[in-house]
């Protein structure tokens, strides 16, 4: 294919190497991706000839840093629609690749986050490295966690992924194997070794085998020295006492939590909250990108998304002037009202009724 493609396709023996090829946006995803990637995952599944599927990112920085947000702030400011169909289109892609049937290989070295988690972490074999930094950081920008975040995040130990989502606080190598984000670690240096081996693979076992030779363990990560005060402190029932408690309890860690908790979104804090939780009642990967895409469609609408991105990416001067500017004053009503169904607009990926009160 030619250089400038954004998705470029690759075989090596019978393994079709799957590459995502902008790098001077650290890979970003967009529309025109998403589908490619679609089209892509189609013909690999029906060609007898290709046993498995390998992604990776081009250039050094990261696999994938996310969706392409300046083009949906853009889109919002419009009063457009662009950005809709693109998440329909990707929320139906995640689901695709956690039910893709061949060995989906993601390539999770360095920066993933985002809708980089999407295209990776739903795969049967994420390998990370140590140059991995693995985030769902929406609640920074004003929007809540999609991709199947919620659901990914809701299924981690204790509260580990709660503590991730509100923050939107990066993790490496360890602590994406332990919140069940990450299957293997390998080296970065013995990277180019396993991919020249899965090029020389033929059958889909074979592809496994040769992932599993090159993984070890990862260097000792964080997450688990903190599990007594992450799980104390996020069991509260509102965001206000996770605060609260938090900025009470005897760890340093604690009280730089709630520092970082306190500079998102109000609004995206309470319905990530709401979120998560729901997500662990939900049945399927599936319903929950039915209630990620009702939520991504309401919080597409609010002002703390444009504004979110504004601070963050376009003036870059990180002071988000977020509305409503407090917790106290997000409602119930303002929460509920992003999981409001959406009725010929679902994204109908789960069964009429998956829903969660």
């Amino acid at each position: 294919m030619k250089h400038e493609d954004s998705v470029l396709l690759h075989t090596g023996g019978s393994v079709r190497r799957i590459t995502l090829n902008r790098p001077r946006a650290l890979n970003a995803l967009n529309h025109a991706m998403v589908l490619d990637i679609a089209k892509a995952l189609d013909a690999a599944e029906q060609d007898a000839s290709v046993v498995a599927v390998l992604l990776t990112g081009a250039g050094e920085r990261g696999l994938c840093a996310g969706g392409d947000i300046r083009s949906i702030r853009d889109d919002a400011l419009a009063g457009g629609r662009a950005s809709l169909d693109f998440w329909r289109d990707e929320y139906r892609l995640n689901a695709r690749i956690a039910r893709f049937a061949k060995p989906y290989v993601a390539l999770m070295d360095a920066i993933v986050m985002g809708g980089g988690v999407g295209v990776s972490a739903h795969g049967s074999l994420r390998v990370v490295t140590e140059r991995s930094r693995l985030a769902m950081p929406e609640t920074g920008i004003g929007f809540v966690p999609d991709v199947g975040g919620t659901y990914l995040l809701g299924a981690a130990p204790g509260e580990l992924g709660l503590h991730l989502a509100l923050t939107g606080d990066a993790v490496g190598a360890a602590d994406a194997l332990l919140c069940g984000l990450a299957d293997h670690f390998v080296p970065s240096e013995d990277l180019p070794a396993m991919l020249a081996a899965l090029d020389t693979c033929t059958t889909s076992e074979a592809v496994v085998a040769t992932v599993e030779r090159y993984a070890g363990a990862a260097p000792a990560g964080e997450l688990a020295g903190h599990r007594d005060w992450i799980d104390a402190c996020y069991a509260a029932d509102t965001v206000e006492e996770i605060v609260e408690r938090l900025e009470s309890d005897g760890a340093p860690a604690a009280k730089q939590t709630a520092t970082t908790i306190l500079a998102k979104s109000p609004t995206a804090l309470k319905v990530t909250l709401a979120a998560v939780r729901r997500a662990r009642r939900l049945e399927s990967l599936e319903a929950a990108l039915d209630q990620e895409f009702r939520v991504s469609s309401a919080a597409f609408t609010r002002p703390d998304l444009v504004e979110g991105v504004r601070a963050q990416i376009i003036d870059k001067d990180h002071n988000p002037r977020w509305i409503p500017a407090g917790l106290a004053e997000v409602t119930e009503e303002d929460v509920a009202r992003h999981f409001a169904p959406l009725g010929d607009g679902e994204l109908g990926l789960g069964p009429a009724a998956a829903t969660a009160g």
